[in-house]
């Protein structure tokens, strides 16, 4: 499965569709220049246990290391893996 990345300056998301419907998300908001914020993770019940959340959170901070973004977790799930993950804290708000 694809994941896809959407960005309109003001927010954006990393998702994966399937026959036009969204089955996983994960969505940010844009705090300046410099910073996303990701506000939530969400992930249908078919994908369950197949660590998609985490596959839209590595995404995020591969584009985040692209562009020299920081990003903020507010997301719970987000929050828990930068926690686990110290991988990602050069991206870390």
């Amino acid at each position: 499965m694809e994941i896809q990345h959407t960005d309109d300056s003001k927010k954006g998301m990393f998702f994966v569709e399937d026959a036009g419907k969204i089955i996983a998300q994960m969505t940010y908001v844009w705090a300046g220049d410099t910073k996303i914020i990701i506000d939530h993770t969400e992930v249908d019940e078919q994908l369950k246990g197949k660590n998609m959340g985490k596959q839209l959170l590595e995404k995020a901070v591969a584009f985040a290391r692209t562009k020299n973004l920081k990003i903020m977790p507010l997301c719970p799930f987000a929050k828990s893996v930068f926690d686990k993950v110290t991988a990602y804290h050069d991206v870390l708000f």
